[in-house]
């Protein structure tokens, strides 16, 4: 297989690799490398810890390559490509390829909860030859995780038949003939929103399409990570991860065609009793952020009802059957124009989304708004045979 990067020719074999992608992490770095290496050390697996970097500009390379990882080789690399998280994992799986390791683990760079058990959760089911891809299913704030909660996690539930809670999560494990099955993917494929945010996505939805067995869940408690506010920070985040999700929907559309059921995605280990950090939402913030921009999108062609384009305008929120209605709607003109257009259309209606769902729990323990969440995912179910009809008839 010909490496699209430059991976040094010395690196030894090993069973498992940890790869880091980063830029600009030099204060949480260190830390989730540290923790890698005493999770390899602790199952008395041969690992590498391997970091892929964008250039960052602060001591992030620095940090990783002075971290003590407990007698364990470690890498770094700059990863080439366009700027992104799907081209700095590219070059991970790359020199886990190059070393032939049985399991790669991705970490997020900015983690502050990883513990060393989260390597033998990630790693053991495709070890022992459960599943060539493990997705991570944490404990987080009802707050933490909005693009998931709204359409990650349903659409592609619903889509494909499997219910993976964390299809974005960020953390996972993925086995050697995936790795291969990912790297086969023709080159140009690198260069769209797959080598920037839409990698996690692309990632779990060829795993749940292609791999021999289903994806599995590894319960790893709470995740504290660097959390952005949707209304503020969200934005590239949300049209890359919306952008790929809708085309792997067209890609798979013969698939998901005849796909009636929903099973969840089986949970290997025990969650650990744990709370998680508390995240404040600006709400007001949030609703007008969606009336601005609606009303910026208001003169173009919205495939929408008046009364929702109006409620959002009135209220900047919107309620869980409006905005299963808009996803949907949006879906279809996606697959119509292939534009980035149509995924900006849906952005506002996010944002109102996020904010209904605060209203909706503000006085509601997160277990509690779980529960807001599961009822959305059974609308988009309720909802799926009509999708069907108006998008293959």
């Amino acid at each position: 297989m010909k490496y699209h990067n430059d991976i040094p020719s010395d690196l030894p074999t090993c069973d498992i690799v940890v790869g880091i992608p980063s830029f600009n992490n030099a204060t949480t770095i260190s830390h989730v490398a540290r923790t890698a290496a005493k999770g390899i050390v602790d199952l008395g697996l041969k690992g590498l810890i391997a970091n892929s970097d964008g250039g960052s500009s602060d001591q992030t390379v620095s940090s990783f390559l002075q971290t003590d990882t407990l007698g364990l080789p470690k890498v770094t690399i700059k990863y080439k490509g366009i700027p992104g998280k799907g081209s700095a994992v590219r070059a991970l799986f790359e020199i886990a390829h190059k070393v032939k390791a049985k399991v790669f683990i991705m970490l997020d760079s900015d983690l502050r909860s990883v513990e060393p058990w989260w390597i033998e959760r990630l790693s053991a089911p495709i070890l022992d030859g459960e599943t060539d891809y493990v997705a991570p299913f944490y404990i987080r704030h009802k707050y933490d995780g909005t693009i998931t909660n709204n359409i990650c996690y349903p659409l592609t539930s619903v889509l494909y038949g499997l219910k993976i809670r964390q299809p974005i999560g960020g953390d996972f494990g993925v086995g050697k003939r995936l790795i291969e099955t990912y790297l086969n993917k023709r080159d140009e494929i690198w260069q769209t929103n797959v080598g920037r945010f839409g990698i996690d996505i692309w990632m779990s939805t060829i795993a749940i399409n292609e791999s021999e067995k289903p994806p599995i869940q590894a319960a790893l408690g709470a995740k504290v990570h660097d959390v952005k506010d949707p209304g503020k920070h969200l934005q590239g985040m949300f049209i890359q991860v919306v952008q790929t999700l809708f085309e792997m929907m067209i890609e798979y559309q013969g698939r998901w065609k005849s796909i009636d059921s929903l099973v969840p995605a089986r949970v290997y280990g025990e969650q650990p009793i744990q709370t998680v950090e508390e995240i404040v939402v600006d709400l007001q913030g949030l609703k007008e952020r969606a009336k601005v921009t609606l009303q910026e999108k208001s003169h173009g062609d919205l495939p929408l009802p008046y009364r929702i384009v109006q409620s959002v305008l009135s209220t900047g929120t919107v309620n869980m059957q409006d905005w299963v209605e808009v996803v949907y709607n949006l879906a279809l003109q996606y697959r119509e124009k292939r534009n980035e257009e149509t995924i900006l259309m849906l952005l506002p209606f996010y944002f109102a989304r996020v904010a209904g769902f605060v209203e909706e729990t503000i006085d509601l323990d997160s277990s509690r708004a779980e529960e807001i969440v599961e009822q959305q995912l059974e609308l988009f179910t309720q909802r799926k045979k009509d999708l069907l009809k108006r998008w293959f008839f």
